[in-house]
């Protein structure tokens, strides 16, 4: 059976995206806690736990998951007011955690197989009036070409790297996944950089 590259984390340092995808997601946290009863969040692919962790300091009851048993193993260590447990996507999820009224997946849905069945996990995990948070490394025609110009396309689309990016999405294609699965209302932010060389796509969901 083949089995996908663990992605391995050194220590629990916050990563490059975080600088750019955390001013996004503690507007929309912050947002959202002023109409929740639960000050709860789940991570789904929380890799080393940073993310998690920060929204703990914002008062959040975090819970994540990860397949990287490294991530998982820093995380626990670092953030210990946090719960981390090692599962997938693709597991039942919702009869182990239940849902959740914020769920956050970022930088994620690239690196997975089967996205279709991910944005299921993710819907379910989210409560009915909640919001989801996904962000992936972001696709559009401007960028592309530049990309092609600079000959950066090889090392753009990780084709060396064991476990790396696998599926590359658009506003479109995100969009589409992500409706498909049940979500409304759905919000488009670019983050990093000047917008049409934006580094990721954030989208913010909600499930009616």
């Amino acid at each position: 059976m083949l089995r996908t590259p663990e992605y391995h984390y050194r220590d629990a340092e916050p990563t490059c995206s975080n600088a750019y995808l955390w001013p996004i997601v503690r507007r929309e946290a912050e947002s959202l806690a002023c109409a929740i009863d639960t000050m709860r969040v789940f991570d789904l692919g929380c890799g080393n736990g940073a993310m998690a962790a920060m929204l703990a300091n914002l008062s959040f009851e975090a819970t994540g998951i990860d397949l990287s048993e490294s991530g998982i193993a820093l995380a626990k260590s670092a953030y210990p007011k946090c719960r981390f447990e090692t599962a997938s996507a693709y597991d039942d999820l919702v009869a182990k955690f239940g849902r959740f009224p914020l769920v956050v997946s970022l930088e994620v849905v690239e690196h997975l197989y089967d996205p279709r069945r991910y944005a299921q996990t993710l819907y379910d995990l989210v409560e009915p009036g909640g919001t989801a948070i996904v962000s992936t490394p972001y696709h559009g025609y401007l960028k592309n070409v530049v990309l092609a110009l600079t000959g950066k396309l090889d090392q753009h689309f990780t084709a060396l790297w064991d476990g790396g990016h696998i599926k590359f999405f658009s506003i479109k294609t995100l969009g589409q996944l992500l409706f498909e699965a049940g979500f409304k209302d759905l919000r488009f932010i670019r983050a990093g950089r000047i917008p049409p060389l934006a580094k990721s796509l954030v989208t913010v969901a909600r499930k009616i």
